[in-house]
């Protein structure tokens, strides 16, 4: 992109913002459908993302439908999820044979979802930041025309006639017009690092719930443990004292901890941490024609159950199936068809793992549940399974 403020010659007929695993795929199946698609996205990959990075059994069985499951090769196998809670308990839950899950980088999935949808035709642009929405018309009448984007070129004007806003929970598209925001409560952050030499790792993800926060550990290639703890500052844990200090928080939430205390002495951090929050994010009103979300831009839930790629792919196919309905056919009803398929797709986990989050949030739920749990461990196994998407397997 060369000059200033300038409009490209060649219009595609999807832009889409963000080269998530959202974006990437949605880009990938409409350019195989015959679609003109430019992907942007404002960094240069690889590049590292925090994440807890897993793909659950019902999300590889997903992309190996999409004929993507390349992206997910290597890696770990994962087995199922060991939870552990108050009073020394300790849940191991398995997901059914012959399923598995994967923990692999997401700097390495993301980077090989972008070649996929290269190879399938679409352009793909990093470095390139969406400022802000082309806007036509007001009111309800507003319509959506493409962006404005910026690079080290200048900036330059790029319309489409669909544009898709995968760009994160922080969707600068999503946030600007009004069709995103953060929820008053739960305010949590995520503080996530990779630890070189954690010893005890097995073929199981892990969950550590405790009062007011928890502590997620993923078995990673190359003797690397994720360890990410989400929490909400000022909650009253053991945590806020530390919340100025991403590394002096990690330490804490693993030093205090029964569980990994002993496992992660003499471990070390490589690279790091990041930190990302406010977590949670609500989609606001039914759209704006000439643009739909996708992914965490059109909603975020802190899936703490692991469950956060399977519902990124599987928007990608929705928003990708919209938008060659838009397409073949144009908006009238676009926004309504879309947000059906959705509630019929992912609803029921979204509720889900909104009723877990409000379980976690307040120290009275995580103690009952706790004790439910001790004389049902059963109900843990059976949560894995559903958290695993094992139906969608």
């Amino acid at each position: 992109m060369a000059g200033s403020n300038r409009e490209v010659s060649t219009t595609p007929d999807v832009l889409i913002v963000g080269a998530g695993p959202a974006g990437a795929i949605a880009a990938g199946l409409l350019a195989r459908a015959g679609a003109r698609v430019r992907l942007i996205d404002r960094a240069r990959f690889p590049r590292d993302k925090l994440c807890g990075d897993t793909l659950n059994p019902g999300t590889l069985s997903r992309l190996h439908r999409l004929g993507l499951e390349s992206a997910a090769a290597g890696g770990l196998p994962l087995d199922g999820m060991l939870v552990t809670g108050e009073h020394d308990l300790r849940v191991e839950g398995r997901y059914p044979a012959p399923l598995h899950g994967r923990s692999m980088l997401r700097r390495d999935l993301d980077q090989r979802l972008v070649e996929l949808a290269c190879r399938a035709g679409t352009r793909f642009d990093e470095a390139v930041t969406a400022r802000r929405a082309l806007v036509e018309g007001a009111g309800s009448a507003r319509r959506v025309d493409g962006i404005v984007a910026a690079s080290q070129d200048g900036t330059e004007d790029v319309r489409a006639r669909v544009t898709i806003a995968a760009d994160g929970r922080r969707s600068t598209l999503a946030f600007a017009l009004g069709l995103a925001r953060h929820p008053v409560a739960p305010r949590r952050w995520a503080v996530g690092a990779y630890f070189q030499g954690v010893r005890a790792l097995s073929s199981l993800g892990e969950m550590h719930i405790r009062r007011g926060y928890y502590v997620g550990v993923a078995p990673l290639p190359g003797a690397l443990a994720n360890i990410c703890v989400v929490a909400v500052p000022g909650s009253g844990t053991i945590l806020d004292p530390c919340f100025r200090d991403p590394r002096a928080l990690l330490a804490a939430a693993i030093e205090q901890d029964p569980v990994l205390r002993d496992r992660c002495a003499g471990s070390t951090l490589s690279g790091g941490p990041i930190v990302l929050g406010p977590l949670a994010v609500d989609r606001i009103g039914a759209g704006i024609d000439g643009l739909f979300l996708a992914g965490d831009a059109g909603g975020f839930i802190d899936p703490m159950t692991g469950d956060g790629l399977h519902f990124a792919v599987r928007d990608a196919e929705l928003v990708a199936e919209a938008t060659l309905e838009v397409l073949a056919s144009g908006w009238a009803g676009a926004h309504q068809r879309l947000a059906r398929r959705r509630a019929r797709a992912l609803g029921a986990k979204r509720q889900l793992n909104r009723v877990l989050r409000a379980v976690v949030g307040s120290s009275s739920r995580v103690g009952l549940a706790g004790a439910i749990v001790a004389r049902a461990p059963g109900l843990v196994r059976t949560l894995v399974r559903v958290a695993g998407d094992t139906w969608d397997a």
